[in-house]
């Protein structure tokens, strides 16, 4: 289904100011630990200008919910019906409505760059793309700070592993792969570029996700997967060589890097950083909300390249720059951050600026990411106008139990297994 995304020309200055800090806080108290730390953290979602986000449904009867899509956490949650006036104008849940809901009596609690959100645990059935899982477990949040949600999104989708999650709750797309209900145990991502569209309007197209299969109309070639190092927690990789402006840069800390689909930009040590802005002349560091963040000239065009270990992928000059804060000084897409210094915590946080260059796949078993270069298929639908998801419940072909720390049973309906089954998702940029 088409996608969309918000348009960062709408906000000014100060607005992006205010935007970035919050991304650059949120990158810190998300990453800032132990990996194996259980947490659900992100940075405020109200005009993101960085979130995919797609359409799930939870209940008997499904009711749909936009939630935002982030391979940086684990949790599921969604604003429910008690939450109040900070949740104005977002699909709010009601667990009175759904014959399947459990109120589990467990208390949630996320912390945000800027903002919170509490609730309690419950299970109920859900539905995303075509799959269905019963006793799925979730947060309902009745407590925001205020802003935290602007419509039309109604929550998060954690699509990292059950390791982190604060809920303690196997995340829905780990319930799935390792139930035997997809044809292939992994998701894959395809996102599309509007930053270098001046005349894209307040939404537009976002990409695509798939559970269970790969789109091969939208890659070109193979795609090379690399096993995650240790117990899996974040989706993460070493991050083995960078180049700017075709000088290797040297990379300092743990040279983990986690892949992160909730994250806009792209995060990494302090003098990493610094050195990532030597190459682009004219370039100076920020302060004040601005702090960790660089301008340079908007006219300068600059190439850049990642290697995990094998293929060296190039990241598009237009994705370098996060937006325009003048007629001619952009701020760049790399900002500076710190985890901690331990070994344990990545040192690299790589979000969108760098996977709309590339097909992205999350592979279960064995855990491993995978990308693949873009195809032409793809390629052509950035820049293209459509028209604003409508979230739909469809057909169900496959149905799972999520039984917690066993192994989930699974259902099928008559409903072939093979089918292409795509959840859409839009950018909020």
């Amino acid at each position: 289904m088409p996608l969309r995304r918000r348009n960062p020309a709408s906000l000014d200055a100060a607005e992006l100011a205010i935007l970035a800090k919050g991304q650059r806080d949120a990158v810190m108290a998300k990453y800032g630990g132990q990996p194996e730390q259980k947490r659900s953290t992100g940075y405020n979602l109200q005009g993101l200008d960085s979130g995919y986000y797609g359409s799930l449904a939870i209940g008997t009867p499904p009711v749909s919910f936009d939630v935002l899509l982030d391979t940086g956490s684990s949790d599921l949650w969604v604003a429910g019906t008690s939450c109040g006036v900070s949740c104005d104008g977002v699909g709010l849940y009601d667990a009175s409505a759904s014959s399947t809901f459990t109120n589990k009596s467990t208390s949630f609690y996320i912390q945000y760059g800027q903002g919170e959100a509490a609730g309690y645990i419950a299970t109920d059935t859900v539905q995303m793309a075509g799959f269905s899982v019963s006793n799925q477990g979730f947060a309902v949040v009745d407590a925001t700070t205020q802003g935290l949600l602007t419509s039309p999104i109604s929550g998060i989708l954690g699509l990292a592993w059950a390791s982190i999650a604060a809920s303690q709750q196997t995340p829905l797309w780990q319930t799935l792969a390792s139930s035997g209900a997809w044809d292939s145990s992994l998701f894959a991502v395809q996102l599309t570029r509007f930053t270098n569209d001046t005349k894209a309007q307040t939404l537009e197209p976002g990409g695509v996700l798939t559970m269970g299969y790969t789109n091969s109309s939208l890659y070109t070639g193979s795609i090379e997967y690399i096993d995650i190092p240790g117990t899996p927690s974040y989706w993460y990789l070493d991050l083995a060589e960078l180049t700017v402006q075709g000088t290797s840069i040297s990379l300092s800390g743990s040279g983990m890097a986690a892949i992160d689909t909730g994250t806009t930009n792209i995060a990494g040590p302090s003098a990493d950083i610094a050195e990532i802005y030597a190459q682009v002349p004219g370039s100076s560091p920020m302060t004040g909300s601005w702090e960790g963040y660089y301008q340079f000239p908007c006219s300068t065009e600059v190439s850049v390249t990642f290697s995990f270990g094998g293929t060296t992928w190039s990241m598009s000059a237009a994705d370098f720059s996060y937006a325009p804060i003048s007629s001619s000084q952009c701020i760049g897409a790399f900002f500076a951050i710190s985890t901690g210094g331990s070994s344990a915590s990545p040192s690299w946080v790589i979000g969108d600026a760098f996977l709309k260059n590339v097909y992205s796949v999350f592979r279960y078993s064995p855990a491993s990411i995978g990308f693949a270069a873009l195809s032409e298929t793809a390629l052509a639908q950035n820049g293209v106008d459509g028209p604003v998801p409508t979230p739909t419940i469809g057909s169900v072909s496959a149905a799972v139990t999520n039984l917690s720390a066993a192994p989930p049973t699974r259902g099928l309906s008559s409903i072939c297994m093979g089918l292409a089954i795509v959840a859409s998702f839009a950018l909020l940029l």
